[in-house]
C-alpha cells in the first residue's frame, strides 16, 4: 500500500494542452451576452491557440439583449483576453456586424482597442486576397431588417431561457446541436438560406471586388469550398456550431472545430481545408 501511495505521488501531473500558432485566426458570431453564447468555450480557445492577427468577423457582441450577471464575467474575459493580446503585439481587427452595438454605445470595458470597420482585403501568407465581410450585406432585403434581428434575437432569448427552465439538462452544458432549441434554430436558419444562394452573391461580391475569394460569417453556416469558381469560408458561430477559420504559415485556410478542443483536450481538430497547388 505504501509503494502504491509513492507511486501515486511520484506521477507526473497531466500536461497541459501545448499552445497552438497561427497566423490569422477569424472568429464571427461570439454574440456575447446573448443567452446561448459560448464565451467559456471561446475563452478556452483563445487560451490555447494564438495568433499573429485576430480577425473579428462581425457579431462579436449583441446589442439585442442585456448582460445578465451570470453571463457577465465570461464575455468580459473574452474582450479582456483580445485587449491583452493587442497590447502584446498582436494585430486585431474588428469588423462590425448586425448584431454589434454602435461603438458610442458599447461600455468602456466591453469596447475593444480598435475601430470597428465594415470591410477588408486579407492578404494570407501566399499572396492571395480575400475579401473579408460579416455577410449581412448581402442578405434579401426582408431578412435584412434591423427590427427583425431584434426580433429574432428576443425569440431565441425566450426559447432558450423556457427550454432551461422545463428541461434542465438540455442548458448550457448539453453538447452542440443536442439541444431542442439548436435543432429548431439551424431548421429555421437551413430554411432562410435554403440553396445557399448567399454563398453565390458573396463569391460574385469577391469576383466583382477582383480577389481571389470572401471569408464571412453571419450565417451560421460553416463552410470552406471553391464550388462557385472563389474560395468561400464561412467562420461558422459561437452559438451551435462552435467553430471559426484559421490561416497557417503557409497561406492556407482551415475550419476549426473549436469544441474538439474542450471535448477531447487535445487541441484543434481541422474539420476541412482547401489546399491550393
Amino acid at each position: 500500500m505504501q509503494e502504491l501511495k509513492e507511486s501515486a505521488l511520484s506521477d507526473p501531473a497531466p500536461k497541459k494542452a501545448p499552445v497552438r500558432r497561427h497566423r490569422s485566426l477569424f472568429l464571427s458570431d461570439l454574440h456575447l451576452g446573448a443567452i446561448g453564447a459560448r464565451a467559456d468555450l471561446v475563452l478556452r480557445f483563445l487560451d490555447q491557440n494564438r495568433a499573429d492577427t485576430y480577425i473579428l468577423v462581425g457579431d462579436i457582441l449583441d446589442a439585442g439583449v442585456p448582460f445578465s450577471l451570470g453571463r457577465a464575467a465570461a464575455c468580459d474575459a473574452v474582450i479582456d483576453h483580445l485587449r491583452r493580446r493587442h497590447a502584446e503585439g498582436a494585430e486585431l481587427i474588428y469588423l462590425i456586424g448586425n448584431h454589434d452595438p454602435a461603438p458610442a454605445l458599447t461600455p468602456d470595458h466591453r469596447r475593444l482597442p480598435v475601430d470597428p470597420i465594415e470591410e477588408m482585403v486579407h492578404v494570407a501568407a501566399d499572396g492571395r486576397r480575400y475579401l473579408v465581410v460579416h455577410g449581412d450585406c448581402q442578405d434579401r432585403a426582408f431578412i435584412r431588417s434591423h427590427l427583425l434581428t431584434r426580433i429574432g434575437t428576443y425569440l431565441e432569448s425566450l426559447a432558450r431561457l423556457l427550454c432551461a427552465a422545463v428541461m434542465p439538462s438540455e442548458g448550457r452544458g448539453a453538447p452542440r446541436f443536442g439541444g431542442r432549441v439548436d435543432r429548431a434554430f439551424a431548421a429555421v436558419n437551413a430554411a432562410l438560406h435554403l440553396g445557399r444562394g448567399h454563398e453565390r452573391r458573396l463569391v460574385e461580391l469577391a469576383r466583382q471586388r477582383g480577389v481571389d475569394g470572401v471569408i464571412c460569417g453571419h450565417y451560421h453556416m460553416a463552410g470552406l469550398h471553391d464550388r462557385h469558381g472563389l474560395l468561400y469560408a464561412n467562420c461558422g458561430d459561437w452559438v451551435t456550431s462552435i467553430t471559426c477559420l484559421s490561416e497557417d504559415y503557409n497561406g492556407r485556410l482551415h475550419l476549426v472545430d473549436g469544441q474538439a478542443l474542450s471535448v477531447f483536450g487535445s487541441g484543434l481538430r481541422t474539420e476541412a481545408q482547401v489546399v491550393h497547388a
